[in-house]
């Protein structure tokens, strides 16, 4: 990651970008060096405490019966997800919800906390009670979604890309990390003239991912009906094995 002038989180409160649009990509980890190489002049890299590759652990609620998965699987509009996360290198904790409307655009809401230990409660309920229609009753937390992510910030534009690797998922009972996996995302406040998209397009990897937390319900809770996800878990086990073998 040499060669990116650096950015800091103060210097990134311009691009929060937390009513945007997103585009996912998903490629392996070997691609990785080349990718950034083309892209340092374009981009800025989050810096944090000399750290650029910074620690995300997501504590990830949903009804017992995986109502939020299942309107994710439908691919309904309108639609939530509900979490603590916690920045490791910042020391930072937030209680966190993600509304995805049916513009296609996805914002944000969160509010500081001090610790996670399981619970929504106080501010944490207070946003969602005013931002959802739910009720801390009827969630409950079903698994941990952590990963090592690079930040880049466009120089010119208000965009971010966030690059996440060492994707692990893990609950009470199992603990599965998938390895070589790179999960990008854009995020924009307004379609623009993207450098790294425009990598994307050059070296043929699409449009095309799933939910880091929707992967994580189907890796680690075997049964659950996943049909509609199909091709996107397709393509990232061909991405990862070379192969289109059933999933």
């Amino acid at each position: 990651m040499k060669g990116f002038d650096p950015i800091s989180l103060k210097e990134m409160d311009s691009v929060k970008l937390m009513d945007r649009t997103d585009t996912k990509y998903v490629f392996t980890f070997d691609q990785l060096p080349l990718f950034l190489e083309q892209l340092k002049n374009d981009y800025k890299i989050l810096d944090v405490n000399g750290n650029r590759i910074s620690r995300y652990e997501s504590l990830y609620f949903d009804t017992k019966n995986f109502d939020l998965y299942f309107c994710h699987h439908r691919g309904k509009p309108n639609r939530f997800k509900i979490r603590f996360r916690k920045y490791v290198e910042s020391e930072l904790n937030f209680f966190e919800v993600k509304f995805k409307n049916n513009k296609g655009r996805t914002i944000k809401d969160r509010v500081r906390e001090t610790q996670i230990d399981g619970t929504i409660k106080e501010n944490a309920e207070q946003l969602l009670t005013h931002k959802t229609p739910l009720k801390t009753d009827n969630l409950e937390a079903k698994l941990w979604v952590n990963y090592s992510r690079i930040t880049l910030v466009n120089k010119k534009s208000p965009e971010r890309v966030t690059i996440d690797i060492d994707l692990t998922f893990k609950n009470e009972e199992q603990n599965k990390t998938i390895h070589n996996l790179v999960i990008a995302e854009v995020k924009q406040d307004k379609a623009i003239v993207s450098a790294f998209i425009k990598v994307m397009k050059k070296h043929h990897i699409r449009e095309g991912s799933i939910s880091k937390y929707c992967f994580g319900v189907i890796s680690l809770f075997n049964k659950i009906k996943h049909n509609n996800f199909k091709p996107n878990l397709i393509l990232i086990k061909k991405i990862l094995y070379g192969t289109t073998a059933r999933t």
